[in-house]
């Protein structure tokens, strides 16, 4: 069984692009549905475009004997969000999940914000109950997780930065 003293948490700087593209293509060959772009929009994305991604963002990723087995993001536009979480699925379960979401609301509370949101597909219970356990409940907003298909449905959840769990809670 793999065990938490074996994971790092990391943040991915413009350099780590290669670490970062892979993950993220990975997270959309496994979970196509999770996402609201597609693994052959992505593919064709140049370096410069993984690079300016990272600068813009703050994107997080657990290694394990330095294989990347996570990620997630931090945005911050109108307000702070969680974007992009995946978990390789041999590591669901396992607090990787934990560690991602907590590195996300530890960045928005250093950055000062009130509240951070996300946006979770309408089908995937597994996510909701992780964001639940650190505070994450449904706002009431939900949309098409793509303008193209909207048959696919994601909701908001929110949590309360000041009142978000400041420990990892696996």
């Amino acid at each position: 069984m793999k065990t938490m003293e074996q994971l790092e948490l990391a943040r991915l700087t413009p350099e780590a692009w290669r670490e970062y593209r892979a993950l993220r293509l990975a997270a959309l060959a496994e979970s196509p549905s999770a996402f609201g772009s597609t693994l052959m929009e992505e593919r064709h994305l140049r370096a410069s475009d993984w690079r300016a991604r990272l600068a813009r963002r703050a994107q997080f990723v657990v290694r394990c004997r330095r294989e990347a087995v996570g990620t997630a993001g931090g945005v911050a536009e109108d307000g702070a969000e969680l974007v992009s979480l995946w978990v390789h699925p041999t590591w669901r379960g396992r607090g990787v999940g934990d560690l991602l979401v907590q590195a996300v609301l530890d960045w928005a509370r250093e950055q000062g914000h009130a509240e951070l949101r996300l946006w979770v597909s309408a089908d995937n219970g597994p996510a909701e109950r992780l964001y639940a356990r650190h505070g994450f409940v449904r706002t009431g907003a939900s949309q098409p997780v793509t303008p193209t298909d909207p048959t696919r449905r994601e909701f908001a959840m929110a949590c309360a930065i000041d009142r978000a769990p400041s420990c990892h809670a696996p």
